[in-house]
């Protein structure tokens, strides 16, 4: 190696978890910064990567190294904030540096696309607020205001509709006015509008949106944006915590229990917790709302990791709804629907209210049963029910994309006595349609809102009561303010009841919590309607009372006892292929040697088979990896991904590593 030659650390977006070497471009240039994107050459292709780092070594000789090509941009495009971020991130993950740093760009910038012009820098105008603050909102406010140029989290627990985001509306008012930039997570596209819109009612045209549904060329600019900061306030989905902000100063998660804020495939992190991370590494607050926090979230709270700010009443003053069970065992049901249940919707309806009826299963059913036989319609690539989706005439399984036409006889006794069985979204709107053939109904769901603009116009009719009925999934339970609706109905309250998974009770709760929590937000208090066969389970007495800080407290006494999170740390490391034998083989030499390492406090599960053994045609299993400490469990996890790099069964089979799962599946 030459004295003096400087080797440029440059990152890649492929699955390898280093950084590669590159000497300077040909031409001379000056020092190239960390975060300016390059063109190098790798194998046969020429690909776009970001330098990372400097050195005068290198393991390679100087004749094995290749020079950068080409430089993209005059001036790193990735602050150096953003680069120390996205390092410490790949670390906690373990995930290949190259992956995380591309993971949240937009696809022409990881093109190697020239970076357009920008519009000239839009001032930020602020509109006053009307709306006076209660004693509590005012404390909320006054110790975020206290917090500004400093690291602090904040959980802001408030019952649904208690004007949280009013607080957010105020805190990012005074940062902005200090030059600050604002980043504003939420954890489904579907509310980004819905919040958009109160912020641009607020600050104007400094607000801008950034999430998958956009275009690309609108991804790339809304980035540029946020670079140059021409954005004051952004609204977006996770993948917005790896936006380029130089002035952060407030980051806000909205609904932070969403367990959407996990990313589930590929790089599987948390857009709360490093959201956290973020704020710590730029010394600004960091506020978690929610009306049922997440467990994890609460224990930082009681331990005193995070401040706990709560707001226990309603903003409107109107009282939280009144909620009955009703015991739907030995009923006769009309699409799912009760006599006790029909009865009170068309009470609400005549007396001018607006009715939700919620199910988090889309499709007409989730069964297409042979009543001579019992064969089922089953996926031929996953262990699942195929869903009998009706307006399709189609069976469809929704774990992959696999669909077929409807049986009209059944495959193994060859009879025509075939029948949906179970109630999805379809079948509640054709009882419904059938029942009040006058009122116009909306159902909202991921099947009725595939085209653009198609959610927005749903949730404005029903935000102006265009639509007095209303049919939804789990996209209705977050955070949406629907200010006409009197009733909340639960279709099915007793599907997370006895799952394997120990999260499920946690998450069954939240989801019932916040749908209930829709009713009755203005005008009047409002009712919900839990219908069940287990009218006396402990949980759902628990959610009639409307108490989650008790509900969850008693949970986290359990978990506690048995050591489950937030009392320890999980990782899990998962293997699929074609064919069940790899994936065991591959797990099991990882389990056998980390069994002969002996690290204290540390727990191997495994390998076994994943609850849902087959998916999308591969067999799937999984380790457990369990631990009091963090420490330990990283430890584990360097060591387990030293061994997968380097062995010859993992590059036969697909493995992935998931750091704090919230899907055991």
């Amino acid at each position: 190696m030459k004295a003096g030659t400087i080797i440029y650390q440059v990152a890649l977006n492929v699955p390898l978890r280093r950084l590669f070497d590159y000497l300077p471009p040909e031409n001379e240039t000056p020092l190239l910064a960390r975060g300016t994107r390059v063109l190098v050459p790798f194998g046969r292709q020429t690909l776009v990567g970001i330098i990372f780092g400097h050195s005068e070594k290198s393991a390679f000789s100087h004749d094995q190294l290749k020079a950068i090509r080409q430089v993209c941009d005059p001036a790193p495009l990735f602050p150096e904030s953003l680069c120390t971020f996205i390092e410490k991130t790949a670390a906690y993950y373990h995930h290949p540096l190259g992956e995380v740093a591309f993971s949240g760009t937009p696809s022409l910038l990881r093109e190697g696309k020239p970076c357009p012009s920008l519009p000239d820098d839009i001032a930020i105008s602020t509109q006053a607020s009307d709306i006076a603050l209660n004693e509590q909102q005012q404390f909320a406010l006054q110790a975020i205001h206290d917090a500004q140029h400093s690291f602090q989290p904040f959980l802001l627990e408030g019952v649904t509709g208690s004007g949280k985001t009013e607080i957010y509306l105020r805190a990012a008012q005074i940062a902005s006015q200090k030059n600050q930039q604002i980043l504003i997570l939420v954890p489904e596209i579907s509310l980004t509008p819905q919040t958009q819109q109160r912020f641009i009612e607020r600050f104007g045209q400094a607000v801008i949106c950034y999430h998958s549904r956009m275009t690309p060329k609108e991804r790339f600019i809304a980035w540029l944006k946020v670079k140059e900061g021409h954005a004051v306030i952004v609204i977006g989905t996770r993948s917005s915590i790896f936006l380029p902000f130089t002035q952060l100063g407030l980051i806000v998660v909205d609904e932070e229990h969403d367990s959407s804020f996990k990313q589930q495939e590929g790089f599987r992190y948390s857009a709360r917790d490093m959201a956290v991370l973020r704020a710590k590494l730029l010394s600004c607050p960091v506020v978690l709302g929610s009306a049922t926090p997440a467990f994890e979230t609460l224990y930082n709270a009681q331990s005193g990791k995070y401040q706990h700010l709560t707001l226990p009443l309603r903003a409107t003053k109107v009282q939280l709804p009144t909620m009955t069970h009703l015991d739907v065992r030995h009923k006769k049901l009309e699409g799912g629907l009760s006599a006790q249940l029909i009865q009170r919707i068309e009470q609400h309806l005549k007396n001018e209210g607006q009715v939700l009826l919620f199910i988090n299963r889309r499709g007409f059913a989730p069964t297409y049963l042979c009543y001579s036989c019992n064969w089922m319609a089953q996926c031929p690539r996953c262990d699942a029910r195929l869903t009998y989706h009706q307006r399709k005439a189609a069976l469809i399984c929704h774990h992959c994309t696999y669909q077929s036409s409807v049986n009209q006889q059944c495959p193994d006794c060859q009879s025509e006595d075939l029948h949906p069985v179970g109630q999805g979204t379809e079948q509640l709107e054709a009882v419904l349609t059938k029942r009040f053939p006058e009122i116009a109904i909306a159902r909202i769901d991921s099947d009725a809102t595939r085209k653009k603009g198609s959610l927005e116009e749903l949730l404005h009719k029903a935000h102006h009561k265009e639509v007095p009925l209303l049919i939804g999934t789990q996209m209705l339970a977050k955070g949406h303010h629907f200010p006409h609706l009197s009733l909340v109905a639960i279709v099915d309250a007793d599907g997370g009841l006895f799952s394997v998974d120990f999260r499920a009770v946690e998450r069954m709760a939240q989801l019932l919590i916040q749908v209930a929590g829709r009713a009755g937000r203005v005008h009047q208090a409002g009712e919900v309607v839990i219908q069940t066969c287990f009218p006396d389970h402990p949980l759902l007495k628990q959610i009639r009372s409307q108490n989650y800080p008790e509900l969850a407290q008693s949970l986290l006494t359990e978990r506690s006892h048995c050591q489950l999170p937030p009392f320890a740390h999980l990782a899990l490391i998962r293997a699929h292929a074609m064919t069940p034998q790899l994936p065991e083989q591959l797990l099991a030499q990882i389990q056998q040697s980390l069994v002969h390492l002996k690290i204290e406090g540390v727990q191997i599960l495994g390998p076994v088979p994943a609850p849902m053994h087959r998916r999308q045609g591969h067999y799937r299993y999984q380790l457990l990896i369990q631990a009091k400490e963090r420490k330990p469990l990283h430890q584990v996890l360097s060591y387990s991904t030293s061994i997968l790099e380097k062995s010859k069964l993992a590059k036969r089979v697909r493995w992935s590593l998931d750091v704090d799962p919230l899907e055991m599946f």
